[in-house]
């Protein structure tokens, strides 16, 4: 007879793969580091996405200039708990590769 898998809400293989203490700060971070990027007026009204991995915060989107990207990491690093920064946000506008 094989074994039923356990339905979503069942938390019955969580401990083998992520302790729950660890995603509840990585997805706490992130809210704080989001409230921050939309407090801060330079930040407030760009394309940012924010990801916590691990107490990592990873920043992707577009943002209008290299002082707001700038600014965006900055804000990031504020946030106390934050272990480090991934500012992967793109300058809108500009392209890569050859013309």
């Amino acid at each position: 007879m094989p074994w039923p898998w356990p339905m979503p809400d069942d938390h019955s293989f969580r401990a083998l793969w992520d302790a729950p203490q660890d995603h509840d700060e990585d997805v706490r971070l992130a809210a704080l580091v989001a409230q921050r990027l939309s407090a801060d007026w330079s930040t407030r009204r760009q394309q940012i996405t924010v990801m916590v991995q691990n107490r990592v915060v990873i920043l992707t989107g577009l943002v209008a200039g290299a002082e707001t990207r700038r600014a965006a990491g900055e804000l990031a690093w504020d946030v106390e708990g934050v272990a480090d920064v991934c500012n992967a946000l793109r300058l809108a506008g500009h392209r890569r590769g050859r013309r």
